[in-house]
């Protein structure tokens, strides 16, 4: 995807999300122009050190320093980050408790399960459940936090030791081949609820 068209999640020096921003033009150099979205520019503008993580691709993550603003367009001097912009996607991580539901794929059981979310990031998600799962089990997930409606494959990774009631166990899983289209839209939902500031939660 061309540098131009590209969003980036502008968060603040501590890791703290802030703000979605468009890169406008190209690119001139380490000097690049961003529309700051959805009226967040006072909340930029409070800082003078940012991280970008993209949200539309797998773009490198990068730093930057604010040069100069203006209504909702700022200038930042940027450089790519040492850290890999995945793990850093991955690793940012919202509360999200929504009920849902898990369907088979490498487990003995059928049908499907209620499953009542914990938190979600790009990478995975956790989740409550009555029914067992293996570790390195794989199922399909209804991800309902998305612009559209997701199925998508996770992987159990672990069973930490952390259950809110005696008939539900946690599980922490990680999602397996994915393509860039649901990359996307778990981008865009991971970022958009990190900018909420609050969990989701859905009626049953």
């Amino acid at each position: 995807m061309a540098q131009e068209q590209n969003r980036y999640l502008l968060l603040d020096s501590g890791g703290a999300p802030l703000a979605q921003a468009k890169v406008q033009g190209t690119p001139s150099g380490a000097l690049w122009q961003l529309q700051v979205l959805g009226g967040k520019e006072d909340e930029v503008l409070e800082h003078k050190s940012f991280k970008l993580m993209s949200i539309e691709d797998s773009s490198p993550s990068y730093e930057g320093t604010l040069v100069r603003s203006r209504n909702d367009m700022i200038q930042l001097e940027v450089r790519k980050t040492a850290a890999a912009g995945n793990d850093m996607r991955k690793n940012l991580r919202v509360p999200v408790e929504v009920h849902s539901f898990a369907y088979p794929v490498s487990g003995s059981w059928r049908g499907r399960r209620e499953v009542d979310t914990h938190d979600l990031s790009c990478g995975g998600i956790a989740f409550y459940c009555a029914g067992e799962f293996q570790i390195g089990e794989r199922f399909e997930i209804v991800i309902p936090v998305t612009s559209e409606p997701l199925v998508v494959m996770g992987q159990i990774l672990r069973h930490p030791a952390d259950s809110r009631a005696a008939a539900e166990s946690f599980y922490a899983a990680k999602f397996v081949e994915l393509c860039n289209d649901e990359e996307t839209l778990l981008r865009e939902a991971v970022f958009n609820l990190q900018l909420s500031g609050r969990p989701r939660r859905a009626d049953r």
